[in-house]
């Protein structure tokens, strides 16, 4: 008796097809394999109906190794075994048979089907909002910057613990205004506004895919949370600048955290720009730090021409962390540190006296309070563009160093002039005022010890 090989299934292809046989129930079927000239290698069922004619039925393409969707020539044959013992048993027509049992499989399935469609809606009907939060996070968040990073934080922070695990079609206006009035009663204003905009952003994602029919937070203004929005115009005095350099060595910070500071007050730039930094970007020798288009705020890449001040300043970072690739990496090296690092140790040393320390934070809790009141990193960038234009720099030359998009779209279009030496010599400017008032406090410091 005659039997098909892998050997056999798997040898070349002819120029036309070529058929292999196997009996497999005596006067009752055979297995056949048929290798076209293209190379596809199938299995069918011949066996003798009841009208006395050859029926072939296919019943599979060839694979050697078990996979989704193809037979092994083992499960071929148990497969044409079936069919032959059907065929011995005395059932007429085995292609009606397989037929009807394909439509009864079909039923099976399309009523399958409607019901997980049931269930699919009723799930999508009460998806919760964490739920809600992790579909948002793969359709949206994922395009931007950080991957939606900072907006995980700040919900798995604020929003779930109080709304997360409640359908989104059952949260109202109060739990919106529930999750600000408790930032609002911490004393974090702005971050109340922040999280009510959050919320709303992700609630108009589920109103436009019909997840929602309604937007909760439509009906709650920014204004009712925490009052108008004020726009900070903080910016440091000549004075503030030599307190600040005679606070910083008594704050108990990171030296990187230093020269954080005097790089985003000599540069301008965003604290965040400079924390996601990497070395392959910062040339030393030819004083120049280009910040890639994935890390600045408007999209478009933005190079920085150091001065003398922020060149000292880089050269201290990176006898420190100038072997990794990351100017300011995490605590294993595999990522850049998080953009709030610094400003949190900032703003630990700017507390109130009559606040005192927190606990577990740093002692040093008065180190860097100012008489202006309290600074950010971004003030002192506001800072860096003030010195600039009281020191004769044109207005729009410091808007090109500070990388801000130009608004009026007639400008931007025709005048493309890159204003490269104009801002070399902005920056340059800056890091001569800066080595002067801090130079005056060295200059005060060594006059009191020689007195």
């Amino acid at each position: 008796m005659a039997t098909i090989t892998d050997r056999q299934i798997n040898a070349k292809p002819d120029s036309k097809d070529r058929w292999l046989n196997e009996t497999v129930i005596r006067g009752h079927g055979v297995l056949i394999a048929r290798i076209t000239p293209s190379g596809q290698r199938s299995f069918y069922f011949r066996y003798t109906n009841s009208e006395g004619r050859r029926d072939r039925l296919p019943i599979g393409s060839y694979s050697r190794e078990a996979q989704p969707g193809y037979l092994t020539l083992t499960q071929a044959r148990l497969k044409a075994k079936e069919l032959a013992a059907l065929h011995q048993s005395g059932l007429p027509n085995i292609r009606e048979h397989l037929q009807t049992e394909e439509r009864q499989r079909q039923a099976e399935r399309d009523i399958e089907l409607v019901r997980l469609e049931q269930e699919n809606q009723t799930h999508r009907s009460r998806r919760t909002v964490t739920e809600l939060f992790e579909h948002w996070a793969k359709v949206d968040l994922v395009r931007r910057k950080d991957k939606g990073a900072e907006m995980r934080r700040l919900f798995t922070k604020e929003v779930f613990p109080l709304i997360g695990s409640i359908a989104v079609e059952d949260v109202r206006r109060r739990d919106i205004t529930n999750i600000t009035d408790t930032l609002l009663a911490r004393g974090v204003p702005r971050m109340a506004k922040v999280t009510l905009s959050s919320l709303r952003q992700m609630f108009r994602f589920a109103v436009v895919r019909e997840i929602l029919d309604a937007d909760p937070t439509a009906a709650i203004s920014k204004t009712s949370i925490g009052g108008p929005s004020i726009e900070r115009d903080r910016i440091l005095s000549d004075d503030e600048i030599r307190q600040l350099q005679e606070g910083i060595p008594n704050a108990g910070l990171l030296i990187t955290t230093e020269a954080a500071v005097w790089i985003c007050f000599s540069t301008c730039c965003r604290i965040g720009e400079l924390l996601a930094a990497e070395w392959r970007n910062v040339d030393l020798s030819k004083q120049e730090w280009v910040i890639p288009a994935e890390n600045s705020k408007n999209g478009k890449p933005h190079t920085v021409y150091l001065s003398s001040f922020a060149i000292r300043h880089f050269e201290q970072l990176h006898a420190l962390t100038g072997a990794g690739r990351w100017c300011y990496p995490n605590r294993d090296g595999s990522a850049s540190v998080s953009s709030k690092t610094i400003t949190k140790q900032l703003t630990d040393r700017q507390r109130p006296h009559e606040k005192g320390p927190m606990s577990g934070r740093s002692q040093n809790g008065q180190a860097l309070l100012m008489p202006g009141g309290k600074w950010t990193p971004h003030d002192l960038r506001r800072t860096g563009a003030t010195i600039m234009v009281a020191s004769g720099v044109l207005p729009e030359v410091a808007e090109r160093c500070l990388n801000h998009t130009e608004e009026n779209k007639v400008k931007r279009t025709y005048q493309r002039h890159n204003y490269a030496k104009e801002m070399q010599e902005a920056w340059q400017i800056l890091g001569q005022r800066l080595q002067l008032l801090t130079d005056d406090v060295a200059a005060h410091v060594i006059s009191t010890t020689v007195d």
